[in-house]
């Protein structure tokens, strides 16, 4: 996301990072976007592992149900990437919505996104960006980032993560 970015006006959010910022309690980090899409299967996975997650008061999360059919070029890329059903459907979602911005921590769904031409960011990338938006300070960030590996789910390489708080700690 860029330096000096303006909020996508929808986000439309596969279950990971809705999962792993309610585990490191920081739903509201999507509180200033007018529209976070939550398509049916992503909204029935997240409530069966995190059932209070779709409740934060401040965020305005929007059950979807996919109304066009999949495109030829998401079908195949499910196909060969592997995704599942919720991945699927968030990017068959941001299909239908133009200039939106796709959350995902899965690699392969990020890799489907920019094939189609989607902005794809994950768990990670949000943190990041509340420093940018002033919703939370360098150290709260640094602190919720190496919180990561043991208060959530996400999986991310240690080392890959200790390069991005070694980045937030010089450059922010």
């Amino acid at each position: 996301m860029a330096e000096n970015e303006i909020a996508p006006p929808i986000v439309v959010c596969d279950a990971g990072p809705l999962i792993h910022l309610d585990e490191v309690e920081s739903m509201e980090l999507l509180a200033d976007f007018p529209q976070v899409l939550v398509p049916l299967a992503v909204w029935e996975e997240v409530t069966k592992h995190r059932p209070n997650a779709l409740t934060h008061s401040t965020v305005r999360f929007h059950k979807i149900t996919p109304t066009k059919a999949v495109s030829t070029e998401l079908d195949v890329l499910s196909r060969l990437l592997g995704l599942h059903r919720g991945e699927q459907e968030a990017l068959q979602v941001a299909q239908a919505h133009p200039g939106c911005l796709v959350l995902t921590d899965d690699t392969a769904a990020r890799l489907a996104a920019r094939n189609l031409g989607l902005a794809a960011h994950g768990t990670i990338g949000v943190l990041l960006r509340a420093i940018r938006r002033n919703q939370k300070t360098k150290d709260e960030v640094v602190a919720l980032l190496r919180s990561l590996p043991t208060a959530s789910t996400l999986h991310v390489r240690a080392s890959l993560l200790e390069d991005i708080i070694r980045e937030v700690e010089q450059s922010h």
